[in-house]
């Protein structure tokens, strides 16, 4: 088969068309005939070194067809995505034309989507749905702010969040971002520039959740955004991989605001299972058009090294994929 591999750690350059054994899946696992993949940030870090070694080819999501199902569950040709199960970590990823992935990790759907729009469904989705419901127990009427809003992570959470009835403000830090976070669900669009407390407090803003998608740098004026008893939840690091250095509860922490993590590697374990994720539901809502989840872009298969700087250049606007033939 053709595989995307990481042929030493480095820039985008370093990622490399080969060929690869055809994996053969064991008890417990699922081939899939991978048709497209979604980009991730993630796998920048992986091709980079930035996460310690990993496997030789990225890539955390799927979209594509049964190739073989050694339990005889799913039918080879059957439609489905794929997301974690140590893709593009512990085992190879999906920048190949075919990939092993654990049963537990796979999700058989019916839709008239095309491979390369359902491929920028599964893993931001996943995760948006999961740190909303889960981590931050989103209702309807509530107030949620989705910080680092224009990444793809953060448009999922603000379609999925105002199709449940919630207000959601949006942050960006290009106000030419406004218009786009309104389209998609934002009732409100604030410039981040990194006191976003004392932007919400000076409107009045009260703030039940926020769903912080930058990470480390802003984590402290994340929490003190949020009213009395509200809600953080950490789910994404654009803001880089740096610790939080001198991070004291006691003094940072206001009382009363609940702080938690939400990291999408662990969908599909027995404490994550998928199927407590309606992945069914969001890929019909993105093909009915009430989810705004079409790719802002989608790259042949050789078009790899380019589709990567594009991703590090900060400049994509939203969800791409890779279509695969």
């Amino acid at each position: 088969m053709k595989a995307i591999t990481i042929s030493r750690y480095g820039a985008p350059e370093v990622l490399t068309i080969a060929e690869l054994p055809d994996p053969e899946p064991v008890a417990g696992e699922i081939l899939v005939e991978v048709k497209a993949f979604g980009l991730n940030h993630a796998e920048t870090y992986m091709r980079s070194g930035r996460w310690g070694d990993v496997a030789q080819v990225t890539g955390i999501e799927a979209a594509g067809v049964v190739a073989e199902d050694p339990s005889g569950g799913l039918a080879p040709g059957t439609p489905v995505v794929a997301i974690m199960g140590g893709m593009g970590r512990t085992r190879n990823g999906a920048y190949a034309e075919l990939v092993t992935v654990p049963a537990s990790n796979v999700v058989a759907v019916e839709t008239g989507l095309d491979w390369a729009d359902l491929a920028a469904i599964p893993e931001v989705y996943a995760t948006a749905w999961s740190a909303l419901h889960d981590n931050l127990a989103l209702a309807p009427g509530a107030t949620v702010l989705v910080r680092g809003a224009t990444s793809a992570l953060g448009q999922a959470a603000v379609n999925i969040a105002a199709d449940l009835g919630a207000t959601v403000v949006a942050t960006t830090r290009s106000r030419a971002n406004a218009v786009l976070l309104e389209k998609i669900g934002a009732t409100a669009v604030l410039i981040d520039d990194g006191d976003l407390a004392a932007q919400v407090h000076d409107r009045g803003l009260v703030v039940d959740a926020l769903l912080d998608l930058v990470g480390n740098s802003v984590l402290l004026d994340s929490v003190a955004a949020v009213r009395p008893r509200g809600r953080v939840c950490q789910a994404g690091f654009l803001g880089g991989l740096g610790a939080l250095g001198d991070f004291n509860p006691i003094a940072d922490l206001p009382s009363g605001v609940q702080l938690s993590f939400f990291g999408s590697f662990v969908l599909g374990t027995p404490d994550f299972p998928l199927a407590a994720v309606p992945l069914t539901e969001l890929v019909a809502k993105a093909a009915a058009g009430i989810y705004h989840a079409k790719p802002v872009r989608t790259f042949a298969f050789e078009e790899i090294v380019h589709a990567h700087e594009v991703m590090e250049s900060g400049t994509a606007g939203g969800k791409m994929t890779v279509a695969l033939g």
